[in-house]
């Protein structure tokens, strides 16, 4: 029996899972690693608990999949998770993850180079983005900088962890650090100015188009996971950005939102547009001869999380019933507003420095309320988001969502209410493990390209109709939001100056 191995690093852990020939879940594991917030703004990781954590993952995958010849491997991870590695790949310090937020002036000074090359980024390179969080090394810990033999992505990490060879995803370099797939590459002079001019010789070796394949599986690493068979590994990338491989192939119009943590909008086109409210449009960065494009609310689940179990207090295990009495709640009518803005705003707004709020609370306003109101401001996020890529020229025809939005109803309603479009909610898999496993598919030949392998490992779906009723409730509602959004931008830049934020 022959598999696939799929290894996706998500902002809690790792997770795996190995696909047989004809797309079928054979087996899954996963195993958590902690966060570590030193500052407000800041996020890091331990590259060290992501390997520790994959393998364990893997292993429960192959063993409940039966031990099966693996034929290819591929990984996808968080972007813009930054590893600082010596010259034998050991961690210097703790990786910076992508919600970390301490590069904004480092990400302000992109925006200033006028470089051709940011054409494709929007203008700058975002705060959470590898080039400046490796400014910002250069500049606050110069002597680890200096030491650094490599500053790559954790995609790039976990590859060399599996092969033993620095091959950067093309998806990665394209998307996070300014390559330029149909010119000259790395921006040298780009880096030069930004004060890093030696940052591409830390970087990967070379670049490798996604669904190519790297090399073998390495013998250290192949006995730590425990596999068997010739266990190629093929190139990965971007959990979310991925995900537009596993609902079936990808269309032009066809926009794909990992909700999670942060939710992540991904979309491919033909021609590219360039609005200032989107990252991208990427050239390549998935399949050659598209554009891809990007949006993103950088707090979403998250948000809902911290409101119930932190704010409310809840425990975890009584969050159900919050969410059920929470449903019993008119939309907007509880006269709140939340702002979805507790890391800032990826897109459209592309401002590291504004932050969360609720609004209008008395001392009547309910836990359920103010619950149905986080939902409510994370949809609203999530509209924004959509609108940009509309009145940015980017086209949207269907919506598919994924990830833990399957395991909230009303976040899921919500969400398709606020919009006013019928959601297709993609059951019971995750979309970055499927991907991994038609990347995979592809890289060792088992298909003949990655729209051939896409096609023929498209998940199964649930539509969810908007309710009419609730349509004008939720214009309003919207209205507030943005309306609110702009009311508070100026004390949110003054809250998160550095007096308050050490």
């Amino acid at each position: 029996m022959a598999g696939f191995l799929a290894l996706d690093l998500g902002t809690e852990g790792a997770r795996a899972a190995v696909y047989g020939a004809d797309g079928a879940l054979l087996g899954s594991g996963a195993e958590r690693y902690p966060t570590r917030f030193p500052r407000p703004g800041w996020a890091e990781q331990d590259p060290d608990d992501w390997w520790r954590a994959s393998v364990s993952a893997a292993r429960q995958a192959l063993a409940e999949a039966g031990g099966p010849q693996v034929e290819g491997v591929a990984v996808a991870t968080t972007a813009s998770t930054v590893a600082v590695l010596d010259e034998r790949g050991r961690p210097l310090r703790p990786a910076l993850l992508w919600m970390d937020g301490r590069a904004g002036e480092e990400s302000e000074l992109t925006a200033r180079t006028g470089h051709p090359v940011l054409r494709y980024a929007g203008g700058s390179d975002a705060v959470e983005w590898l080039v400046p969080k490796a400014m910002w090394l250069a500049r606050h810990e110069p002597e680890t900088y200096r030491a650094a033999a490599r500053i790559v992505e954790a995609v790039d990490y976990m590859v060399w962890r599996l092969t033993g060879r620095w091959a950067g995803s093309r998806m990665n370099a394209v998307c996070k650090s300014n390559y330029d797939p149909r010119g000259a590459g790395f921006p040298h002079d780009l880096y030069e100015r930004l004060g890093v001019a030696d940052l591409a010789a830390k970087l990967p070796d070379e670049i490798v188009p996604v669904g190519d394949p790297v090399g073998p599986l390495a013998a250290a690493a192949r006995e730590e996971l425990g596999v068997t068979g010739p266990a190629t590994v093929v190139s990965g990338g971007i959990d979310a950005h991925l995900s537009l491989l596993a609902i079936g192939g990808g269309h032009e119009g066809q926009v794909s939102i990992v909700c999670g943590t942060s939710n992540a909008f991904v979309t491919e086109i033909t021609e590219p547009v360039f609005p200032p409210t989107v990252w991208g449009p990427y050239p390549d960065a998935l399949r050659t001869g598209r554009w891809l494009v990007e949006g993103g609310q950088v707090s979403a689940g998250s948000v809902l999380a911290w409101t119930g179990e932190k704010l409310i207090g809840r425990p975890r295990a009584e969050i159900g019933g919050l969410i059920k009495a929470a449903a019993e709640v008119p939309p907007v009518e509880h006269g709140l507003i939340v702002l979805d803005y507790f890391m800032g705003n990826r897109t459209p707004l592309r401002d590291p420095r504004l932050r969360g709020a609720v609004l209008g609370l008395t001392l009547a306003s309910t836990p359920e309320q103010v619950y149905r109101a986080a939902v409510e401001g994370v949809a609203y996020g999530t509209r924004q988001v959509i609108d940009s890529f509309t009145a940015g020229g980017v086209p949207v025809e269907e919506i598919f969502v994924s990830g833990g939005i399957q395991h909230n109803e009303l976040w899921l309603r919500t969400t398709a209410d606020v919009l006013g479009r019928p959601v297709h909610l993609v059951t019971g898999d995750n979309l970055t493990l499927r991907a991994c496993s038609v990347l995979a598919a592809a890289g060792t030949g088992r298909h003949a390209s990655l729209a051939e392998a896409a096609a023929a490992y498209a998940p199964k779906c649930r539509t969810v109709e908007p309710d009419a009723a609730h349509a004008q409730a939720y214009r309003a509602g919207y209205a507030d939001y943005l309306e609110a959004t702009a009311a508070t931008t100026g004390i949110s830049h003054k809250l998160s100056g550095a007096r308050h934020e050490r």
